[in-house]
């Protein structure tokens, strides 16, 4: 062949190697996009498994979540911190207070920001964005701590500046947002994220709705928080109704979009229910309040938050996902909130930092392939270096208290550790070695 013919050759042959190259590259990317499914996270505030119709409550509709539930996975042991900041510093970061530094109050730690969970999934190839409470900084001194720790999009109010309900004092995107008066905030955070999701429903992406409601009105604001059209506050049953139709707003636009078959649902809730709600603001500068007691089983249940009980820690989780999850499953899997951030990774095909140390065990296969989670136990943890560690039945404290969960609920009476059974003493023995090796770690 003369050089003449294999320079023509060459001439029409490359043009279809580079049109097959491209196919290749573009099949590939569709490939791994359909292969990573978007994520929708619901955290409710101050929302314990007995405010919800699927695990048993009857004080309250939560239809939608009910809905979700039945056509999904109800987990039945899932744990949080016993209030708000450490339950979400642990969701983001997959790491416990205890190792992570202990975060100041309404603080997230500098040297982690690179290492959150949206970070990871931003990394991945996903579009993020979160609309809601965030509570790791306050937002008037570090307007950018969202997309620092890989937010790309966000709308959130400015805690502990204004209000979260009505009249609401939100940042969105970093810049105060106007035009909110006479608004609702929840309202306002679940239209961001259905805008969002409408902008980037090609996927894939990440859409963490942190919600306000049911957490009750801020008292430290220096004027009385809007009262909102009831001329008082919600109580807690009315931010309960509420809470159910926000989500059902959410679910409803994924249904109008046709993202259900490529959308994963995690509904939980950040811990128990509290004490107590603000129900009004007097003209003295007094709230007053409302006894939060829920129906459970026929059982009454007080309000846990704050509490390192079952009460204050043990929330609802619920899995769903179309065409993926069968439904009408009760899940018996032991799942703590370090848990989040590399169930997150593996279901987006995401890849960890190396350098990156984890309290938290992956339950994705449990949602993918309906294989158990190989936890043998969970840990939640309140202030002042108070923590637990807990299987199914037995629960130890730091402190040495040691209970039976399932007899003893509300943990009235410790278990004399010099007289167990053998089945209770192999536990404690177990139990009491995490916690050892959890002191030394610290040290």
């Amino acid at each position: 062949m003369s050089d003449y013919q294999t320079l023509k050759l060459l001439r029409t042959l490359l043009p279809l190697f580079f049109a097959i190259s491209a196919g290749s590259a573009s099949w590939a990317l569709e490939k791994a996009s359909s292969t990573q499914p978007n994520i929708v996270f619901i955290l409710a505030d101050d929302v314990g498994r007995e405010v919800l119709g699927c695990y048993g409550g009857t004080s309250y509709q939560t239809p939608h979540l009910d809905k979700l539930a039945n056509d999904g996975i109800r987990f039945e042991h899932c744990y949080s911190m016993p209030v708000c900041h450490p339950s979400r510093t642990t969701l983001v970061s997959g790491k416990y207070p205890r190792n992570n530094g202990y975060p100041a109050w309404g603080s997230y730690p500098d040297n982690l920001e690179s290492k959150t969970f949206a970070q990871i999934l931003k990394r991945a190839g996903y579009k993020t964005a979160i609309a809601g409470k965030w509570q790791l900084c306050m937002m008037n001194k570090k307007r950018d701590h969202a997309a620092r720790l890989g937010f790309e999009q966000s709308s959130l109010f400015g805690w502990h500046e204004g209000a979260r309900y009505h009249d609401p004092f939100i940042y969105q995107n970093g810049e105060l947002l106007e035009g909110t008066e006479e608004k609702y905030g929840p309202d306002l955070y679940v239209d961001f994220l259905i805008d969002f999701i409408e902008k980037n429903q090609q996927g894939p992406f990440f859409a963490y709705y942190s919600m306000a409601l049911c957490h009750d009105v801020t008292d430290d604001l220096k004027e009385p928080v809007p009262y909102g059209p009831r001329g008082r506050y919600d109580n807690f049953a009315e931010m309960a109704d509420q809470m159910d139709e926000e989500i059902g707003k959410l679910i409803a636009a994924l249904d109008r979009m046709k993202l259900r078959e490529n959308t994963l649902i995690l509904f939980t809730t950040d811990n128990g229910t509290p004490k107590k709600s603000k129900l009004t603001y007097d003209e003295n500068g007094k709230f007053t309040y409302e006894n939060v007691v829920s129906e459970f089983h026929g059982a009454m249940i007080p309000g846990g938050k704050g509490d390192l009980t079952d009460w204050g820690t043990r929330v609802p989780l619920i899995a769903n996902w179309t065409g993926h999850i069968e439904g009408d499953q009760v899940c018996d899997d032991l799942i703590d909130f370090s848990d989040f951030l590399p169930t997150f990774a593996e279901i987006a095909s995401a890849d960890l930092p190396e350098d990156l140390t984890l309290d938290g065990q992956s339950f994705a296969k449990r949602i993918t392939s309906g294989i158990a989670s190989p936890r043998q136990w969970v840990s939640a943890e309140g202030r002042g270096n108070k923590y637990f560690y807990k299987d199914h039945t037995w629960k130890l404290y730091k402190d040495g208290r040691f209970f039976n969960c399932e007899k003893d609920p509300f943990e009235k009476k410790p278990l004399n550790v010099t007289e167990l059974e053998e089945d209770a003493e192999a536990t404690y023995s177990a139990l009491s070695k995490l916690i050892s090796n959890s002191d030394e770690i610290k040290e």
